[in-house]
């Protein structure tokens, strides 16, 4: 299997970035497991990986993943729960990359990106491939009663909202368990769930800025990969992909808007 980045070993005396954020699993060992939180990405420098699926009370094998190969950037650039297990095969090293070291690999050199996206396509084919497989089966009762729960009406989600200070603007989070902020791209037309555009003059907020995530009764705001302003809770800037906690009253800074965080 080509490798997705290349690895390296450790040089001279001085600090090591790879070596001071280096991992060790033994073979059998779970790296994580499906729906564990996660803000790191993994790269293999020794040793394999499957990345397990449970779909329906069965486990399918997605991949196999070896040196220079990546895996868990879902969590770390869309701040969701991990959507399969990893599991060491062998012994494994691995190198873990968060979110501001992952944003300073693509400023730096942007053929990372590039790299994730051929990566991308080729896990696209592999899960279509899966899908076919599992088309044509019995749908199972788990499955109808998912598909009338989809269809139930919803009970309105708790308003919560945030309020610019310099307006009075109040914007409210979604419905959903993750809310986007930033400002609307007229080329795409992709509006964030919070839209900042009307009192963004000075455009200091990213298109895709930051979001905020549900997580049982608890909400936490992540910066989005790519942020240039910068985030704030409570006047303190937030690292790149690392989840801090709101509550009620907390001042929650986009670039220069500065916003009051109300829980009703």
């Amino acid at each position: 299997m080509k490798a997705v980045f290349k690895t390296t070993g450790g040089g001279g005396g001085g600090k090591d970035p790879v070596r001071d954020s280096q991992l060790a699993f033994a073979s059998g060992e779970y790296i994580f497991q499906q729906g564990d939180l996660g803000t790191e990405m993994f790269i293999i420098q020794e040793g394999a990986v499957d990345i397990i699926k449970h779909i329906g009370g069965e486990s399918h094998l997605l991949s196999h993943l070896e040196k220079g190969d990546f895996f868990g950037e879902m969590a770390l650039l869309e701040a969701l729960p991990r959507s399969a297990d990893a599991v060491a095969v062998t012994d494994v090293k691995v190198v873990a990359i968060n979110g501001s070291r992952f944003d300073e690999m693509l400023r730096k050199n942007p053929e990372v990106a590039v790299r994730i996206i051929r990566k991308y396509s080729k896990r696209l084919r592999e899960a279509n491939t899966l899908l076919e497989k599992l088309a044509g089966r019995e749908v199972d009762v788990d499955h109808v009663s998912m598909d009338a729960t989809r269809m139930a009406p919803q009970p309105k989600a708790k308003r919560h909202r945030v309020i610019d200070e310099a307006s009075g603007t109040a914007f409210h989070f979604s419905n959903g368990d993750e809310t986007t902020i930033g400002r609307a791209d007229p080329v795409t037309g992709i509006l964030p769930d919070i839209d900042l555009t009307s009192v963004d003059t000075n455009r200091s907020v990213s298109r895709r800025h930051a979001k905020i995530v549900k997580t049982g009764d608890d909400y936490h705001v992540l910066e989005e990969v790519g942020t240039v302003n910068g985030t704030y809770v409570n006047d303190q800037r937030i690292p790149t992909g690392v989840p801090v906690m709101l509550h009620n009253g907390d001042l929650l800074k986009i670039g220069l808007i500065a916003m009051k965080v109300v829980f009703d």
